[in-house]
């Protein structure tokens, strides 16, 4: 059943002054976040915590720090999975590692890692493309409770078994199963693939770049993102990024038609990786 439209105003203006008490008493800013995707969210936040309505939980989250902690787990995005996207994979073994075997070290800041999939997809290309020794990866999410998990690298089988199945199609070296050691219901992910990685909360709504860096990815994130909000966080990437560095977007996100479409080249339009143009 669709939400009348007398009652649809009034949740729009319940999570308007949320998202306000949120940046007035915690700092944390999801002003810009898509807005139908935050009313979902915190629809559903609502009825897992038994609260009747979003005025409601506005007021336990200004007066319990502990809330906010379980709201904001609600805004994160943890849609991955090992080596999604395969293609994504070989367009970066073939059109990037090259390049990026030409610095003495290299710097990759994960963006939005979630539970880390994504994050060991990264470990293992880099290993077996000889780079593991000279490169660290920047994983960072707004979620300590994804950051967790992607820092013990603990998996169900069903969830390694389909990573299986994409690193097969990505041309991997050997098998995934090579990567984790399986128990009865999970895997855990080899500890040198942990190596050189450093684990950060990061909001990108609100806190600033990470410098000088060879590699930004980001996949899958600003789709959730306003306009204004999307332009921000391209800015603050084109400045974390070296002069001839690579940006790596999900399959459903572009640089067209936004701030920063002309300070990129297009290295692969359908994997969605482009370079940071070089300043002469």
């Amino acid at each position: 059943m669709s939400i009348p439209a007398k009652a649809q105003g009034v949740l729009q203006i319940e999570v308007g002054l949320l998202l306000e008490a949120l940046y007035q008493r915690y700092g944390y800013d999801f002003r810009d976040y898509a807005r139908e995707t935050i009313e979902r969210r915190l629809e559903q936040c609502c009825s897992d915590l038994g609260v009747p309505t979003v005025s409601e939980l506005t007021g336990q989250l200004l007066r319990d720090p502990g809330i906010f902690y379980r709201v904001i787990g609600y805004f994160s995005v943890n849609v991955t999975a090992l080596f999604r996207d395969p293609h994504f994979y070989t367009a970066l073994r073939t059109r990037v590692l090259p390049m990026l075997r030409t610095w003495p070290h290299v710097k990759i800041w994960d963006a939005g890692c979630a539970t880390g999939e994504e994050l060991y997809s990264l470990a293992i290309l880099l290993a077996e493309g000889g780079m593991s020794n000279r490169a660290r990866i920047y994983a960072t999410d707004l979620s300590a409770a994804a950051l967790d998990t992607a820092r013990a690298g603990i998996y169900p089988l069903e969830i390694l078994a389909q990573g299986g199945r994409n690193y097969f199609e990505f041309g991997g070296e050997y098998s995934l199963s090579d990567y984790f050691m399986a128990g009865r219901e999970a895997g855990v992910m080899d500890s040198r693939l942990r190596q050189n990685i450093t684990f950060a909360r990061h909001n990108l709504a609100m806190d600033k770049s990470f410098g000088e860096m060879q590699v930004v990815v980001c996949r899958n994130v600003l789709i959730y993102f306003n306009r204004e909000l999307q332009d921000a966080v391209l800015d603050m990437f084109w400045e974390s990024l070296d002069h001839g560095g690579y940006l790596c977007l999900g399959n459903n996100e572009s640089i067209s038609f936004t701030s920063v479409e002309k300070r990129f080249d297009v290295v692969d339009a359908a994997a969605r990786i482009y370079k940071k143009r070089v300043i002469r």
